[in-house]
């Protein structure tokens, strides 16, 4: 069965919103977990927009799965992760003045850099996955830089307007996740996933784990945390 690891940071942008302690990421977070999913995501965005890093130390300390740390590959995030420790981290692109993550990695056109990330990383034991678009170049490059995972940008798919350009990003989705596990890249993939779009996505054998964060929360609104995850985790197929 592929496994579902939650984005909580949503939690902490409303948090934020009000400049108080509530609602609190860690606690949402241990809801996720009792309610089956195998993974906790967050991102440490360089402006702080949303999770801090007292809510990144927390975890750490309470994630009984699995914390996934997405981040920018900034000195000042780099250091926090090595040391912290994450169960893993996602290198991201990051731009201020974004919503959220607009795009995949471009990797091929920073494979030293990336390259001395992932060093660093791997001397400390943390496993390095690469957020990229489902594009050939990218998956060769994170191959090429030692990346252990990549993890599909499923965004266009999930905001393609007709049936066919949806069946075409899907297409493009399928071949990537194809061509990154024969390279023997370890696969997961998200971003827009929702109660619709996801079964799909599922269903691919070359895919380990799903990120769904603002889906599930927004569901949690209407029939709560633990409902909205057991939800999801229905519409994952066993294998």
């Amino acid at each position: 069965m592929v496994s579902l690891a939650i984005n909580v940071d949503h939690v902490a942008t409303l948090r934020q919103a009000r400049g108080i302690t509530e609602p609190d990421p860690v606690l949402a977070a241990g809801i996720c977990e009792l309610a089956g999913a195998q993974g906790i995501v967050v991102h440490l965005r360089e402006d702080r927009r949303h999770i801090q890093d007292r809510d990144v130390r927390l975890l750490r300390q309470t994630v009984k799965t699995k914390l996934n740390l997405e981040m920018g590959a900034t000195e000042e995030i780099i250091d926090i992760a090595l040391e912290i420790k994450p169960d893993m981290i996602t290198l991201v692109p990051e731009k201020r003045k974004e919503l959220t993550t607009e795009g995949g990695l471009n990797v091929a056109g920073q494979k030293k850099k990336l390259q001395a990330v992932i060093g660093r990383m791997r001397k400390a034991g943390i496993p390095v996955s690469l957020f990229i678009d489902p594009d050939s170049k990218q998956i060769n490059a994170a191959h090429e830089v030692g990346a252990t995972f990549v993890e599909i940008h499923t965004g266009r798919y999930c905001d393609a307007a007709t049936e066919q350009r949806r069946d075409q990003e899907f297409t493009l989705i399928a071949t990537a996740a194809e061509e990154a596990y024969e390279l023997g890249l370890r696969v997961n993939a998200g971003h827009g996933l929702n109660y619709l779009n996801t079964r799909r996505v599922a269903a691919l054998g070359t895919i380990e784990e799903l990120s769904i964060g603002h889906a599930i929360m927004a569901r949690a609104i209407f029939v709560g945390l633990d409902q909205a995850v057991r939800e999801m985790l229905a519409l994952l197929p066993a294998r």
